[in-house]
Formats: C-alpha cells, structure tokens, sequence
C-alpha cells in the first residue's frame, strides 16, 4: 500500500508555509483567501542572493547617486582584490542589481534601478500575501 505523508518537508516546504489556510466548505472566509500564494519569481531569488553578501551590499553603496564604475575603481574603494571585484560584481549583474555598458576597453558598472523596483515590487506583493 502506498503511504500518505503529512509533512511538509521537500523543495516546496517554504512556499507552502506562506500559502493560504485551507478552507472546508463550512468556513466563512473570504473567496480571495482560497487564492494561490504569491511565488516569488526567479528574477527575486537572484536578487536575493546577490543582496545576501555584506561585500556586495558595501559595494552596492560604492552605486549611489548613479555612480559608474569599473571594476577596478570598485576593487580600490572597496578594498578587495580586482578578481575578487569582478565575482562580485558579476553576482550582482546576474541578480539585477547592476547593468554594465562597454566604454572601449573597460567596462562600467551601474545600479539597475528599473530592475530593482521590479523585484522589490513582487516581494512586497510576496510579503503582503503571506505574512
């Protein structure tokens, strides 16, 4: 016979504990309250991940008021080594934090401020719904 289990352990665990309680026909909630959770979307879990270091949050600041830099301007204000400069920055190209634009040989760094208020956007959505 195969066996039913009442855990939620597994890849979706933590989606599934932001989900709405389930509802039997005797409740009296809302309709909306049976609606899907809100997922967060790939684009916020790479946001995410790049937020999660404190090098790449001390570098982010390096980005205020529209600065562009190379990775090499980053890697001297940051105080890290340029390779190490140039992982981090990739992280936080990849997590939609920064864009990049070639100006002849070097490359320069930006805040993605359109990318930013979108992924902000849907983990607020996310933060509403579940908690």
């Amino acid at each position: 016979m195969p066996q039913t289990s009442t855990t939620t352990a597994g890849p979706d665990a933590d989606r599934r504990a932001c989900a709405a309680p389930d509802t039997t026909a005797s409740d009296t909630t809302a309709p909306d309250a049976q609606e899907e959770p809100v997922e967060l979307s790939p684009a916020v879990h790479g946001f995410l991940k790049a937020l999660a270091s404190p090098t790449r949050q001390r570098i982010m600041l390096l980005f205020a008021r529209g600065a562009e830099l190379s990775v090499n301007q980053v890697s001297q204000l940051a105080g890290i080594g340029q390779p190490r400069a140039s992982e981090q920055l990739a992280e936080l190209k990849r997590g939609g934090i920064l864009t990049s634009r070639k100006e002849g040989k070097v490359v320069l760094y930006r805040a993605d401020k359109e990318t930013v208020a979108s992924a902000l956007s849907n983990l607020q959505a996310y933060l509403q719904h579940c908690c």
